[in-house]
């Protein structure tokens, strides 16, 4: 559907010239949810706005659905956008809201009429079609903005960051119904954010960005189980970093321990340095046996469903485990036990840097 070819975007020029996107080259299928995630800062806003044609590429080429439209201004692409204000408008009714760019397209009135009212069903507003938008809650403006942006059926649906104003348990909510709505439309979904957990609940596929780059593309499983690089394993989920050697298809932790790892390619036999996440560590009290590590509990944090330790290795090296909190689970060792800590097999990645 999106082709994005060796995209540059330079804003300003001379000594102070940015480079917002640097090279960028990527694919989107049709009828996916595809998210782009990073810090702020990283560029993934401004490629979202190459997209929709609020900005021009400085290099490269945009293609949708084999089209170059890396030059057509926004109202000649087949593609709408959902801002972080929702950008509604506060005196006109919610269906008024959904109507207001059909109308601008000189849709005729009965198209309207039964569009608005399809989308209303679609978003679950029926009952406060006639209320105004600045009566109704923070998630209905949300699903009024979304419906308005539906309505019309643009080939792609852009979403920045629409859900941070959302609280919590709202947010949570809104992840399920964005999701539902892009397999209910068939339209492919670009959304940007800076939370991993809206990442990986909702997408088809995920390309991380930093610094104006996509440094790895993959499904939410192969992101957060075999990031590429150190910077995608720090940024998805909790990391534990540990010093190793790599030789011959398995690694060696400074700490103790040997395991069989697959190397990514390009990574040569030496010191690596290896990612382990803290549900894949197990701990018991006792000495350590066969490829167990020797550690040493310096702090519990208990959260409800989940008890983390923070362990100090024989290195000085901090790692976390993570146990899922059952009842009738196993106590958990106290502040200054010696433990023996296991990592399940597979569970360690080795890393670029």
């Amino acid at each position: 559907m999106i082709e994005i070819e060796n995209v540059t975007k330079v804003f300003g020029q001379g000594d102070s010239a940015f480079t917002a996107l640097k090279d960028v080259s990527v694919d989107i299928a049709e009828n996916e949810f595809f998210t782009l995630l990073g810090p702020s800062g990283c560029g993934k806003t401004t490629l979202l706005r190459l997209i929709a044609g609020f900005e021009p590429p400085t290099s490269g080429a945009i293609r949708l659905g084999g089209r170059d439209i890396s030059r057509l201004p926004p109202n000649r692409r087949p593609v709408n956008t959902v801002f972080q204000n929702y950008a509604l408008f506060p005196h006109m009714s919610v269906s008024q809201n959904i109507a207001f760019g059909l109308e601008m397209l000189g849709k005729p009135k009965s198209e309207i009429r039964k569009t608005v009212e399809n989308m209303l069903q679609l978003v679950q507003m029926e009952e406060l079609k006639s209320r105004r938008t600045s009566e109704i809650s923070g998630g209905q403006q949300q699903r009024v903005a979304l419906a308005r942006a539906l309505a019309p059926h643009p080939e792609v649906l852009l979403l920045d960051e629409p859900l941070s104003a959302l609280d919590l348990k709202l947010r949570k909510e809104m992840q399920i119904e964005l999701k539902r709505l892009q397999n209910e439309t068939g339209i492919t979904f670009v959304f940007v954010t800076h939370d991993q957990e809206e990442a990986l609940t909702m997408s088809d596929r995920v390309a991380v960005m930093n610094a104006g780059a996509i440094l790895q593309v993959g499904t939410p499983r192969e992101i957060y189980e075999r990031p590429a690089e150190r910077f995608v394993a720090n940024f998805i989920g909790e990391s534990n970093f540990l010093d190793a050697d790599l030789s011959a298809g398995s690694v060696t932790l400074r700490a103790g321990g040997r395991f069989d790892v697959h190397a990514p390619d390009g990574v040569a036999d030496g010191p690596v340095s290896v990612l382990v996440r803290p549900e894949h560590a197990a701990v018991r009290v006792g000495a350590p046996g066969a490829s167990e590590i020797s550690a040493t509990v310096e702090t519990v944090v208990y959260s409800g469903e989940a008890t983390t330790m923070h362990l100090r290795l024989s290195t000085g090296e901090a790692m976390k485990a993570r146990t899922a909190n059952a009842p009738g689970s196993a106590d958990i060792p106290e502040k200054g036990t010696s433990v023996a800590l296991g990592i399940s097999p597979g569970a360690i990645t080795v890393l670029r840097d």
